[in-house]
């Protein structure tokens, strides 16, 4: 495969890296276009989100709880937040406000446009939150999390702690700011995304064996969840975060196991495994970004990766 480093060029068009698995898979990517690394140093990348106005990226990197930034008209890399309370999951608001979940202050934040910090959820029925991980934001203005135990398990990317909620997902009620549970029955919820019509909630099960992609229908006033089904199973793969381009297809973050498995793995709505990207990390987390929502940016253990694609981003409606 084309392993990028960091300044490289790629060595060859198309890259080898960019697998299709499906005939389908040939129309989301480009020939002329090959996986970049963008920067390096991290002990654990999470949570990219990308920042279209200030032309960068921001990322989490737990275990050092800090926050980095590149910078896409310089190319450079430096700390963004020192501190970021052990932050994860990140996106941004209707209002392009940052939204981060934070695992040491088990809650979850926003950062307004001064560089306040507001807590938008840290408890639920007077019991503090786990450790969110990771997040989206309804076209609504709705905040959707997911809260698994990772975060207060060890002291690598949090720190210890008694569990005082079942793991679950939440929504923050836009106009009341109230927290409220919208499911509770998903095995570790980890990663999660709406589809274009936001008519169905993705959700990566990840103590689930094998792990499932489960898909739920939302209500038809956009507050609650039907019941689960699986959309598939990642077999031997470890999807942790996602996201969903304009056709509604998944691009998944995926690894562990074996070196084949590191990467990204596109499936289409009903399921379907399209195609992957194969890097020499594993993928935890993935966002759109660029002027056109057409570069694919992808978190991976200690670096960032990028890859220009044939499709979009899925915007809010």
């Amino acid at each position: 495969m084309h392993a990028a480093t960091e300044g490289s060029m790629p060595t060859r068009y198309p890259d080898p890296a960019v697998i299709a698995l499906d005939p389908r898979f040939k129309e989301l990517v480009l020939p002329l276009a090959a996986i970049e690394r963008l920067a390096t140093g991290s002990r654990w990348a999470e949570g990219p989100v990308w920042f279209g106005d200030g032309r960068y990226l921001l990322w989490s990197d737990v275990p050092n709880d800090r926050i980095m930034r590149w910078d896409e008209v310089s190319g450079q890399t430096h700390v963004w937040r020192h501190a970021s309370n052990h932050a994860n999951g990140n996106t941004r608001d209707r209002q392009g406000r940052l939204i981060t979940c934070e695992h040491l202050g088990r809650r979850v934040t926003r950062t307004e446009h001064d560089g306040r910090i507001t807590v938008l959820a840290d408890r639920y029925q007077g019991k503090r939150l786990n450790s969110p991980n990771d997040v989206v934001v309804k076209s609504d203005g709705s905040i959707w999390f997911t809260d698994p135990p990772f975060g207060i398990i060890g002291y690598y990317q949090g720190e210890k702690a008694e569990q005082e909620l079942p793991a679950a997902i939440y929504r923050v009620c836009p106009d009341s700011g109230a927290v409220e549970r919208v499911c509770d029955t998903v095995n570790g919820p980890n990663g999660l995304a709406f589809s274009p019509d936001e008519k169905r909630l993705y959700v990566i099960e990840s103590r689930s064996r094998p792990r499932n992609v489960l898909v739920f229908d939302v209500s038809n006033d956009g507050r609650a969840l039907g019941p689960s089904r699986v959309l598939f199973d990642a077999a031997d793969g470890t999807p942790d975060g996602f996201r969903v381009d304009v056709d509604g297809n998944l691009w998944c973050g995926w690894g562990m196991g074996t070196p084949e498995l590191d990467g990204v793995r596109v499936y289409s709505q009903q399921g379907e495994l399209l195609g992957r990207i194969a890097l020499p990390e594993r993928c935890a987390n993935l966002c759109f970004g660029g002027k056109h929502r057409n570069r694919l940016f992808m978190a991976s253990c200690t670096s960032i990766y990028s890859l220009f694609v044939n499709t979009q981003g899925a915007a809010a409606p």
